[in-house]
């Protein structure tokens, strides 16, 4: 698939743009079972590329009536492969270009989904509810990738010298498109089971990695409300279990206790114990949590009844996952909370020593 040359953005840029396209073809067979042909996919696919190329040259975009279950089946293909391609550029593009490109592309895309509330309502209450919920979620994590991509380049400097202040606001933006494609990722988890380890195998990692990389994340969010996040390494740092799993719950873990903590601290905890067993804690100086909402606490979906009550986030996912991952590596999450005093949530992993070396 080529493209002009007249493009008014970086050809860096408008490279990733066609590789995007390229790749999003290729998962032709994969969608062609409910969206088309290959030979209409492939087809289909270059007239979009073509409409958001047009744009980027200050073309209107398409008018609306364009949809249909193919374009919103390619639009969702080229925007997550699009994320994936701006965020391998070496060095970085500018960001005003991605800017300008996502523009581009969301512009067109509005003229592809002029029904989708009716299209969304049709779908959700038919036998593939479950598989639109899932698809939803994949394309709201494909925006939150850019957002992410593009507020760590500007906060590194890398398109220019950014002021403290600046640097301070970008954090925040950093956590919250963090924050809400973790619970993007959330959906998708529980749709499929919700216990699913990324590492099948256990493998070497530092616990202090993950307990920096924990804090480095939510240090925005923490600074932002005047509290401290301490860490608690343990002595024998390098164990073999499941890190991902591992840093998903405590990230998750870490940023309710900040959303619920108004003074003091957050405080990431790994004891090791006799053996190989080493205890994961997250605890908090916050409100604590009532007793009427432990019955729930863990279950997915639950509601508030009233603003300000306890909930882990406004669908209960967050909390579902964490523990679901913690079982899954052979496990249970608990936790102990008195009204004033904080709360702290726990669990108990046996992980071999290991080396990284």
């Amino acid at each position: 698939m080529t493209l002009r040359a007249e493009a008014t953005v970086a050809p860096a840029v408008l490279e990733a743009l066609r590789a995007a396209a390229e790749r999003a073809g290729a998962e032709a067979e994969r969608v062609a079972h409910h969206a088309g042909t290959p030979e209409e996919l492939q087809a289909a696919l270059e007239g979009l590329v073509r409409e958001v190329h047009q744009v980027l040259q200050g073309a209107e975009p398409p008018a609306p009536g364009k949809g249909g279950h193919l374009a919103r089946a390619l639009l969702g293909l080229l925007r997550r492969a699009l994320a994936d391609e701006l965020a391998r550029l070496e060095p970085a593009p500018d960001g005003a270009d991605v800017v300008r490109l996502l523009g581009a592309l969301e512009a067109v895309g509005a003229a592809y989904e002029p029904d989708w509330s009716q299209h969304f309502a049709d779908r959700l209450s038919g036998p593939d509810g479950l598989e639109l919920v899932v698809e939803v979620a994949h394309d709201l994590r494909s925006p939150l990738t850019s957002i992410l991509f593009l507020a760590e380049t500007l906060q590194r400097g890398r398109s220019g010298t950014v002021s403290p202040m600046q640097e301070r606001q970008l954090g925040l933006i950093y956590s919250a498109a963090f924050g809400l494609s973790s619970m993007a990722s959330d959906v998708i988890e529980l749709a499929r089971g919700g216990d699913r380890l990324v590492d099948l195998d256990p493998i070497p990692f530092s616990i202090s990695d993950i307990l920096e990389s924990v804090r480095d994340i939510v240090f925005p969010i923490a600074e932002e409300k005047g509290l401290e996040v301490r860490l608690v390494p343990p002595a024998q740092d390098f164990r073999v279990g499941h890190p991902v799993a591992l840093s998903r719950v405590l990230l998750n873990l870490t940023t309710n206790a900040l959303k619920f903590t108004s003074e003091g601290h957050v405080e990431l905890s790994a004891a090791a114990q006799d053996g190989d067993a080493v205890v994961f804690a997250v605890q908090d100086t916050g409100r604590g949590i009532p007793e009427k909402a432990m019955a729930t606490l863990f279950e997915p979906f639950r509601r508030r009844q009233r603003d300000g009550d306890y909930a882990f986030s406004g669908s209960g996912l967050g909390l579902s996952i964490c523990r679901k991952l913690v079982e899954a590596m052979g496990s249970r999450l608990e936790v102990e909370t008195s009204a004033g005093q904080g709360s702290r949530f726990h669990f108990t992993l046996v992980l071999p020593r290991g080396s990284l070396g």
